[in-house]
């Protein structure tokens, strides 16, 4: 029996022909057409991504400077978590929530939950074939790792479009340190994606520093937030 990653990865291929094991086995290149066709699923899905992301919402929302912002939009947002924790550690901010319309009615029943439907609003769409919403600042956590490096760019430049001058574009998820040496959570997490998503990984700090960078950010910066997740912060 083949031992170790070399071998997981041989075991890989042979098994699976190289095709993510989800609901897209059938080679649809988006992980996420099946999961959300079914409400009872999505909305467990949902649910499990507010799980692991509220510690890492709730620093967000201590931690990033709002006081200067009005407005915020968390592209991808699920049941709306990081833009309820935003919204509810400033009372001045008003939040959108932007995805696809079949979370909208989610969304909606977690921010009444919330008691915060007046100060945050579900905005429906696909960041793939959109515009993103505007606002003074852009948010999507654990979004960019299901994808390739051409759709990570893509977004990248969406936000970047849709702030003003002075907005500020977050990103969070379980970023790799720059030389890999200590975020092991982060590297088998790159190697989730490669099974779960046709092309997704992981990256470092310095990876998404220079996307954003391309895209036109004239300042980025890292900031750890809890446990493996850490934000990067571009401002245009």
């Amino acid at each position: 029996m083949p031992s170790g990653i070399s071998g997981f990865l041989d075991t890989y291929s042979t098994s699976s022909k190289g095709l993510p094991q989800n609901e897209t086995r059938d080679g649809s290149p988006n992980p996420f057409i099946a999961l959300y066709a079914d409400p009872a699923r999505l909305k467990q899905f949902l649910k499990a991504m507010s799980g692991v992301s509220h510690g890492a919402n709730l620093a967000i929302a201590r931690k990033f400077p709002l006081s200067k912002y009005r407005t915020v939009v968390d592209v991808g947002t699920a049941q709306g978590d990081l833009a309820t924790q935003v919204v509810l550690a400033n009372p001045h901010i008003e939040g959108t929530g932007f995805d696809l319309p079949e979370v909208g009615p989610i969304f909606e029943e977690y921010v009444e939950a919330n008691g915060i439907s007046g100060r945050v609003k579900f905005s429906p769409g696909s960041f793939m074939e959109q515009a993103l919403p505007k606002a003074d600042v852009v948010m999507m956590g654990h979004i960019l790792h299901d994808w390739g490096l051409e759709t990570k760019r893509m977004l990248v430049r969406k936000a970047y479009e849709a702030l003003p001058n002075g907005g500020a574009y977050i990103v969070y998820e379980s970023i790799i340190e720059d030389d890999r040496s200590e975020n092991s959570f982060g590297l088998l997490m790159s190697l989730n994606m490669l099974i779960e998503t046709a092309d997704g990984f992981d990256y470092t700090g310095a990876d998404c520093s220079g996307w954003m960078k391309e895209a036109g950010f004239c300042k980025t910066r890292v900031e750890h937030l809890i446990g493996p997740d850490s934000m990067v912060i571009g401002t245009k």
